[in-house]
């Protein structure tokens, strides 16, 4: 997602009547691609039949009434250029969405979040698969559990959603290198997102995995998938690579065929425009509340002189960054975007309708003039809250499309229970230095200068550096590093007491005082790859030299920590606690416990008095905490991840500064900011 719109050219924007001879594909001309097609006004609100409440559409499947399974060759979905509209079955057709990622919602809450998404009046979701979510590794694929996307598609169809898949290779999105595999960067000179043979070659590797999993659930064979997205937002990369965009379509024709409607999203932005789009890719564009409708549209006609009107992301909030205020978008700005659009005939998806959360080590970050990371939380200030709770902003929004469709019968699901666990005791159970053997089993890797995580094969969490100071430094002495080449925060120990934080864009130097021998620990943290901005090759760990006094430091131990496969293997609970002199700054891990009453139900976690660090509960890692920086202030835990009748682990790496009194707090709502209050952002 992305992009405020800027001022575009005006045209006529059509809609659609009834149904001529489909004329041949239009042409693009980047260079004019002016429309001379006069606009028809709508006649009011779309008059489509009802659709059904899901028992009567669960009772017509059960008796063998409703055929699905109708024909492939009785189903079709496609573009209409001379009357301007997108035909399912024949008939004219418009959609309204929400975006939805599986990959940010617990799977048990899966049919939550899409029968409230149905029930708002949706038609369809739209849905991004992140490739390294399922590729961790070069050739080793994961579709298991939480990442079972045929599962997710199979139960959106079930809930009589529509699907407007978004399956990359790069999606942006917030997420972790925008769903790039960090692996890529294994060959340090690679061009992303390029013709690049090496990274052509990776990708088509993986779309030959993914997409024959996508081709049996297409509308035409039977599925729900009515279209398919050609990359994300590519007019706003550096590239401008229309080889690599031809390259795609060529691979999504060959594994999905030729029936398809394929289509790309960029900004209004003329320059975008013209390097995002390309012939045989249906072009669609996104802005959000606030702007123009008409002269927004006008920038989709300036490529695509006919077809259907889309806004393929329709903000209804915007994301939250480290250190910034917490961002929130007018209902009411929202809902009159919403109308007026619907006005004119567009199809629309709204992004987000339910954000969701950035578990473990998801999150992405941007780069605009520095480097920007997102929170965990990915609430998005969506029609549906992070906890998937309906919000004043959905019934806005549900009470809009009633006005130009109808809506399902029944009741909107309530919120889901929340509950207060109250106070929980923590103990401080060892160091992370001290820890190294259970979170690093292979032993450092040896090198003169230090190795990023790539080199080492590293792709989230954390990397222990470790050399020697080479002289006696009697007097205060500045360690210090390149610019840039901190990636993102390092947290400095000498003789294992904690000296301070060197981080990205911030401080890059620290005093210290020692004897020629003494040990110099540097913790490096990544916290998340770039996923918007002009080069996305973000390279973490230490990526320049540290230096004392200016003089190099050489002879690195480099430990590549696996703190989550100790956690879910019951470390630290099942071993004993380590004895500590020192005192409570450093990295270092805490554990407690505590039970549910009964009903394990969703929660929300404070953290009273704590700086910065992770979190997991049961083994699962909730995501990054950062208090001292904010907004978010509080992280999401979902009721699926509790144990019924048995403590609940809690396992805590703290990277600065624990508390004297270790606790955490247990709330039935979250905190931004350390209060409710929003700030808005900009809805230009």
């Amino acid at each position: 997602m992305r992009c405020s719109p800027r001022a575009v050219l005006l045209l006529p924007l059509p809609t659609c009547r009834t149904r001529r001879k489909r004329p041949a594909l239009a042409k693009k001309d980047h260079v004019t691609g002016v429309s001379t097609s006069t606009f028809v006004p709508p006649p009011g609100p779309a008059k489509l039949p009802a659709r059904m409440g899901l028992p009567a559409l669960a009772l017509l499947l059960a008796a063998g009434l409703l055929h699905v399974q109708a024909s492939p060759l009785a189903r079709s979905f496609e573009l209409d250029y001379e009357e301007d509209c997108f035909r399912k079955d024949g008939v004219p057709f418009r959609y309204v969405s929400g975006s939805i990622h599986y990959a940010r919602v617990p799977r048990p809450a899966w049919r939550d979040r899409l029968l409230k998404m149905y029930m708002s009046g949706l038609s369809a979701v739209q849905v991004y698969v992140p490739w390294n979510y399922h590729e961790p590794q070069p050739g080793v694929y994961d579709f298991a559990g939480d990442r079972d996307v045929e599962a997710f598609l199979d139960l959106t169809a079930e809930l009589g959603l529509l699907v407007i898949l978004r399956p990359g290779p790069y999606i942006c999105a917030e997420w972790e290198m925008g769903g790039l595999p960090s692996w890529l960067l294994w060959k340090p000179d690679i061009v992303l997102r390029s013709s690049d043979p090496a990274y052509l070659a990776a990708v088509d590797s993986w779309l030959h995995v993914l997409l024959p999993k996508i081709k049996p659930r297409l509308y035409q064979h039977g599925g729900n998938i009515i279209s398919v997205q050609v990359e994300n937002e590519y007019g706003s990369y550096y590239a401008c690579d229309h080889g690599y965009l031809r390259h795609l379509l060529g691979s999504f024709r060959a594994l999905l065929g030729s029936e398809v409607l394929l289509f790309t999203t960029d900004s209004t932005r003329a320059e975008e425009l013209r390097c995002g789009t390309l012939q045989g890719l249906y072009a669609t564009i996104d802005f959000g509340p606030g702007s123009n409708v008409t002269e927004a549209f006008g920038a989709q006609r300036w490529v695509e002189p006919k077809g259907p009107l889309v806004n393929s992301e329709y903000y209804t909030g915007w994301l939250d960054y480290w250190g910034e205020a917490h961002a929130s978008t007018s209902l009411v700005h929202v809902a009159r975007g919403l109308e007026d659009m619907l006005q004119l005939g567009a199809s629309v998806n709204m992004y987000m309708f339910h954000g969701g959360t950035n578990f473990a080590y998801w999150s992405g970050a941007d780069f605009k003039d520095q480097y920007k990371p997102v929170t965990t939380s990915y609430d998005y200030d969506a029609p549906l809250s992070e906890a998937g709770d309906p919000t004043e902003k959905l019934f806005a929004i549900r009470m809009v499309i009633s006005k130009f469709q109808p809506l399902p019968a029944g009741p909107m699901p309530p919120a889901t229970p929340k509950y207060a666990y109250g106070r929980v005791a923590l103990q401080k159970h060892a160091d992370l230095l001290d820890a190294l053997d259970v979170l690093c089993p292979s032993g450092p890797i040896q090198s003169r200068f230090p190795l990023t995580f790539e080199a080492i094969k590293q792709a989230h969490g954390f990397v222990v550096y470790r050399t020697q100071l080479p002289r006696d430094v009697l007097e205060p002495a500045m360690l210090g590093a390149p610019p840039h080449s901190i990636c993102d925060r390092g947290y400095v120990m000498l003789q294992k007491e904690y000296r301070g934080t060197l981080e990205r864009d911030g401080q890059t130097t620290v005093h210290v005082m020692g004897r020629a021998g003494d040990t110099l620990d540097v913790l490096l943290e990544n916290m998340g790859r770039i996923s918007f901005g002009a080069n996305i090759s973000d390279f973490k760990g230490l990526l320049g030299n540290l230096s004392l006094d200016s003089s190099p430091l050489s002879n690195w131990l480099i430990y590549p920590l696996d703190i989550d496969a100790a956690v879910k293997q019951g470390w630290p609970h099942a071993a004993l606690p380590k004895s500590s002199r020192r005192g409570r700054a450093g990295p270092a891990f805490y554990t407690g416990t505590f039970e549910t009453p009964g009903i394990p139900w969703d929660t929300f976690v404070k953290f009273p008095g704590w700086s910065k660090g992770q979190l997991w509960i049961n083994g699962f890692n909730l995501g990054r905490y950062w208090p001292r920086r904010g907004p978010q202030q509080t992280l999401f835990v979902p009721g699926s991840v509790l144990h019924i009748g048995r403590p609940n682990n809690i396992t805590v790496l703290e990277l600065e500064g624990a508390p004297s009194t270790p606790l955490l707090l247990f709330l039935d709502q979250p905190l931004f900011n350390r209060t409710l209050g929003h700030s808005t952002v900009a809805t230009e």
